[in-house]
């Protein structure tokens, strides 16, 4: 419904303007209709000369202008405040909701989470380094948000890779990494981001969390930074914030917030991407997996499934001997190369997941599906069963939110995806922490400042130096685009023979993560890339230094800004207030005081007005 106040500022602009071109011939009245938010236009017999054509036209097109703003949004059914509106339901949005909530030194805060989808199961499997879930628990649990022993159903104390092929290492080399992961149990996990009155029968369990659920979505679309369309669907003021959230059954809610968040996924229709700075598109990361059960009936080992170790978890599979020699699918398969992920579960199921790490464009999911049942099929895996079916699609990298917004994007609304990898789960629930103590300062602040809360947010998630480390990592992720399998094969192989906090701190990425302390300087980054190309094979060593120099030149500062001090740190997202615009006072003044005395003018041009600043 529009709202009293703008339905009236329509008819302020733009009655005037009407009756200007006739002012003895139209008087205008207008009536605004409580329920239905109509402007009506009233008439008075004409008294002179008919109306002019211009000013028929101007007065059918500022009815037409009213009629339509009215009708723009629906009506809202009932009305609902909060301190914060987080949008979303899933772990990012979860994640933040449950540390906004949870009990603080500075009181309790009302959160609102909205989706329409709440109820609906998260799709997604989600593996972790066991010492990076480990991090996450401490600092839920410093929040007095304790997540259980359940939220972890597997650990593989291993992690096997396959990168043979290429570079004399044998087809069936077998590379071990000393470092558990672990696979999250994805409905435990979202249990405990839940209150306890929103647990569904099905999910049995008790929620921890003490945020407040409406399942309705927002309708609006940003058109310009804290512009919107339909007009007044998300309205923002120098207190909070106004939008309407509407129901699968057509109730919309109007709900008064200080701040909103945004976790409605990497494609958010409110938050807009930085223009400031160039920037990249962003490549995707496409999978197809099975949960399956495997025909354990005529193996030789029950401790593998094929050449994969029941004990351990296979991170990479990058081999391609499944494809014939010279076959156009082999040709393809070393272009655009997928690799097998596999977690061996409980007995003989096992979740399989054939994987693009990430390109531009996408590889197809249909291809992706082809190569793994190909993959199966030359490895003597049979199965039986198949209990889920996974379609996994991350885009990773791309440009960062804009500056100056109010409404906060979080997780992938925020690009926090690894621009490398598409690691996120630990990464947005370690942001929560902090993203959580940024906003809940401000809302204690007694001169709340909903632009300085949006912006303190922002600066939590992606202060200067995190974006340095971000831009670092987005090179990697542009040069794993461009390998072919060869490549691939020996960038990892060469990878993880480096120490495991270097790479470990790689992957992570994140602040507050274990071994990200080896990344979060210009320094240990630029120590790292020596270490690492020493590590690589010369072809894939010359071709990473000829990208380097390359993507420096096409793209510019970043990449060299995030290994060198020279350059600074990128810009952030502190707060800025921002000045009123004043003038010369002394220059006003006089004229002023001038025109005062001036027996000859006596109207005040408006510049020289005193105005309250």
């Amino acid at each position: 419904m529009l709202n009293n106040s703008f339905a009236a500022t329509v008819v302020a602009l733009l009655t005037p303007s009407a009756l200007a071109f006739a002012p003895t011939r139209q008087i205008a009245s207008t009536t605004l209709n409580a329920q239905n938010s109509i402007i009506s236009y009233q008439s008075s017999p004409l008294t002179h000369a008919p109306i002019s054509a211009r000013s028929a036209i101007l007065s059918k097109r500022t009815s037409l202008f009213a009629q339509a703003a009215a009708d723009s949004v629906p009506a809202p059914t009932s009305n609902d405040s909060c301190d914060v509106l987080v949008l979303g339901s899933g772990p990012a949005a979860r994640s933040i909701a449950t540390l906004l909530a949870s009990p603080s030194s500075n009181g309790s805060f009302d959160i609102l989470l909205a989706d329409t989808n709440y109820d609906r199961r998260w799709a997604a499997n989600y593996g972790v380094w066991q010492d990076e879930w480990q991090s996450i628990l401490q600092l839920y649990s410093s929040f007095k948000q304790p997540l259980g022993a359940s939220c972890v159903d597997r650990l593989w104390e291993v992690t096997d890779c396959f990168f043979g092929g290429s570079f004399d290492i044998p087809v069936e080399s077998r590379m071990r990494l000393d470092r558990p992961y672990c696979r999250v149990d994805r409905d435990a996990l979202r249990r405990q981001l839940s209150p306890k009155d929103e647990i569904e029968v099905k999910n049995d369990g008790d929620g921890n969390a003490n945020y407040r659920v409406i399942r309705s979505n927002h309708i609006s679309k940003a058109t310009a930074v804290n512009i919107y369309s339909p007009a007044g669907s998300m309205v923002h003021d120098d207190s909070g914030s106004t939008v309407l959230l509407q129901s699968k059954d057509g109730d919309v809610t109007q709900v008064r917030a200080k701040l909103i968040v945004d976790c409605t996924g990497h494609e958010s229709r409110i938050v807009l991407k930085d223009d400031r700075v160039k920037s990249i598109p962003p490549g995707f990361q496409i999978a197809y997996g099975v949960l399956a059960k495997v025909d354990e009936s005529n193996i030789p080992d029950s401790d593998y499934a094929g050449p994969y170790y029941k004990e351990a978890m296979t991170l990479f599979d990058y081999r391609t001997d499944h494809f014939p020699e010279g076959s156009n699918e082999l040709s393809k398969a070393e272009k655009a190369p997928t690799f097998m992920y596999a977690m061996p579960l409980d007995g003989n199921r096992i979740f399989f997941e054939e994987t693009s790490l990430v390109a531009r464009p996408a590889v197809s999911f249909q291809e992706c599906k082809e190569r793994y049942l190909t993959r199966m099929e030359h490895l003597g895996i049979t199965i039986t069963e198949i209990e889920e079916e996974e379609f996994c699609y991350i885009p990773m990298g791309g440009p960062l939110p804009a500056a100056d917004q109010r409404v906060v994007g979080f997780g992938g609304a925020a690009a926090m995806v690894h621009p490398s990898t598409g690691y996120h789960l630990c990464r947005a629930m370690m942001a929560s922490g902090s993203a959580a103590e940024a906003i809940r300062k401000e809302l204690a602040n007694d001169n709340f400042n909903p632009d300085r809360a949006a912006a303190s947010a922002y600066n939590a998630i992606w202060s200067p130096t995190n974006i340095a480390q971000r831009n670092f990592a987005v090179f990697g992720g542009e040069f794993l685009m461009k390998q072919n399998v060869e490549g691939l094969r020996g960038f990892f192989d060469g990878f993880f023979k480096l120490p495991l906090e270097l790479w470990g701190g790689f992957l992570a990425g994140w602040p507050g993560l274990p071994n990200n302390e080896n990344h979060e300087t210009w320094w240990a980054r630029l120590k790292f890339g020596l270490s690492f190309v020493s590590k690589l094979p010369p072809q894939v060593a010359l071709d990473m230094l000829v990208s380097i120099a390359t993507y420096s030149i096409t793209e510019g500062v970043p990449l060299p800004q995030s290994v060198s001090p020279l350059l600074g740190l990128p810009d952030g997202y502190e707060y800025k207030e921002k000045s009123a615009a004043v003038g010369d006072v002394a220059a006003k003044s006089e004229a002023m005081k001038m025109i005062m005395e001036s027996k000859v003018e006596e109207v005040v041009p408006v510049a020289f007005e005193q105005k309250e600043v």
